[in-house]
């Protein structure tokens, strides 16, 4: 089977009709998850996005692999599903966003077809001895005052070419020996801030019809990380209105509603292609978006907007439509794509891994319920860890008090149970855990130590000649099109699809 796993960028799932909106448009996603599998409990292990690509793509969690923030390293010797499925024979293709830090571009993709719409650089690295100081480059407010109706974005002009580019890949694909499957790997933008979209999209919500924070600024107190991120977002420089607030919501589920149009251009060209039944499509997003909720907006938490992820997985021929309610994580990707590139074999592995199959929950109903986050990026001043297990979220940092919230009962997590008679045993079970697991003064050195060589890096590297990472996708014009070393002929029958057939 092909895989065509489709990556959204800061996608919430409760957004998401899927997911129970009932007002966003989606009717793409909508029919994929109607005939697929939906994991209702998905979510990424570190909620910001180079980290929890990172995870994705190794299967490892950011404490192993060093990825720990927008500008760590991801190491050319950490094997990723792409160095997997390329020895077991697939054709690795990437077409958009994937925020790889560091000289590696790659790692184990064999043909890149854009560029990153992100830097590759160490210029985004946090500063933890530092924390009062909010960086310059980071997150600000104006995304939400300014959000609205646009002609055109910066955003728009690369996931416009990030699908083109992935469209004509398939259809490459299809015009050649197909003696390889091919594993392509979509990654858009949208529906990351900045909240602004054209008007075909802008225009499918009406400003009265949006819905509101359930929790707005002030219903809860805050804990000392949302105080924090409260800091690092300078999410006091403005004055959030509710026009505000149905602005950049409307402008977000118009984002949502092209990014669906983006993955129904992909599933037509599958079907012109003949290729729908013979490819396993995959849609999820890299975390979260607040979207207003407690009065935050972004991602940078282990709250449930932050840190789920929608998941869904459609391959009819394969696996029944159904719903799985069992909690799971992007770093589960990695061995459920490598056996399925393997008909189902286990993968055999460089090194350990932290994810676990998703087949078990794909062809049975006894997979794993457990999911294993970290964060160790803006906003932090030490490491934090979540474990979510059964009815179960538990949050520990060494410098906050803990958090424990029971999902079950209270899924908008108002009530903090860790301190509280009917909670303090689970509590300091999940705490004994986390002991057990962690190393959390060595981690916590790790990470500063890590900002410290990056940040005496990009000082230096930022002076005199420079050699930039940023991907440079490879375009030879001498082969493209018609030139006067190809037979006019053939070229035209070999890139005509379908071949005509001679009488």
């Amino acid at each position: 089977m092909n895989i065509l796993l489709v990556m959204a960028d800061q996608m919430a799932p409760a957004a998401l009709p899927v997911y129970g909106h009932p007002l966003t448009k989606t009717p793409i996603m909508s029919a994929l998850a109607e005939r697929g599998v939906v994991f209702e409990s998905a979510y990424c292990n570190s909620p910001l996005c180079s980290p929890s690509r990172a995870a994705f793509m190794s299967g490892r969690l950011p404490s192993k692999t060093g990825a720990y923030d927008n500008a760590a390293e991801f190491r050319s010797d950490i094997p990723t599903f792409a160095h997997y499925l390329r020895r077991a024979g697939y054709r690795m293709i990437l077409s958009g966003k994937m925020h790889f830090c560091g000289p590696d571009q790659l790692h184990g993709f064999e043909e890149r077809l854009t560029t990153d719409i992100y830097p590759a650089d160490f210029g985004w690295t946090p500063d933890w001895d530092h924390p009062l100081d909010r960086p310059s480059w980071y997150h600000n407010m104006r995304s939400v005052t300014e959000a609205g109706l646009c002609v055109r974005t910066n955003q728009i002009d690369y996931d416009d070419e990030v699908v083109f580019a992935a469209e004509r890949a398939i259809y490459d694909h299809a015009r050649g020996d197909r003696k390889r499957p091919f594993c392509m790997v979509v990654s858009l933008t949208h529906p990351h801030d900045p909240f602004a979209i054209p008007e075909k999209w802008w225009n499918l919500y009406n400003h009265d019809d949006i819905d509101l924070p359930r929790l707005r600024m002030g219903a809860l107190p805050l804990t000392p990380h949302e105080q924090r991120l409260w800091n690092v977002c300078d999410m006091g420089g403005a004055e959030i209105t509710e026009d505000h607030i149905r602005n950049a919501r409307r402008a977000y589920y118009g984002a949502i509603s092209y990014v669906d149009d983006n993955i129904g251009r992909l599933m037509s060209t599958l079907r012109a292609t003949g290729l729908g039944d013979d490819t396993v499509v995959i849609v999820t997003s890299d975390h979260g978006e607040m979207l207003g909720e407690r009065g935050f907006w972004y991602k940078m938490s282990f709250f449930e907007g932050a840190a789920r992820v929608p998941l869904l997985i459609s391959a009819p021929k394969q696996f029944a439509a159904k719903r799985i309610a069992a909690s799971v994580s992007l770093i589960d990707l990695l061995p459920t794509l490598v056996e399925l590139g393997q008909d189902g074999r286990p993968g055999a592995y460089a090194s350990a891994i932290e994810g676990r199959s998703l087949l078990p929950h794909l062809t049975a109903s006894d997979g794993h319920d457990e999911v294993i986050g970290e964060y160790l990026a803006e906003g932090a001043i030490a490491p934090i860890i979540m474990i979510r297990r059964g009815r179960w979220k538990y949050i520990h940092c060494p410098a906050d008090p803990d958090q424990l919230y029971d999902l079950a009962a209270d899924p908008l997590e108002e009530i903090n149970l860790a301190a509280t008679p009917e909670g303090r045993k689970t509590a300091a079970t999940f705490r004994q855990e986390v002991a057990a697991r962690w190393d959390l003064e060595d981690l916590d050195r790790a990470v500063r130590e890590s900002q410290r060589r990056r940040h005496a890096v990009v000082s230096a590297l930022s002076l005199g000649t420079q050699a930039p990472w940023d991907f440079q996708p490879h375009y030879d014009a001498s082969r493209a099109y018609i030139r006067n070393h190809m037979d006019l002929d053939e070229l035209e029958a070999r890139a005509r699809y379908p071949r005509v057939r001679q009488s």
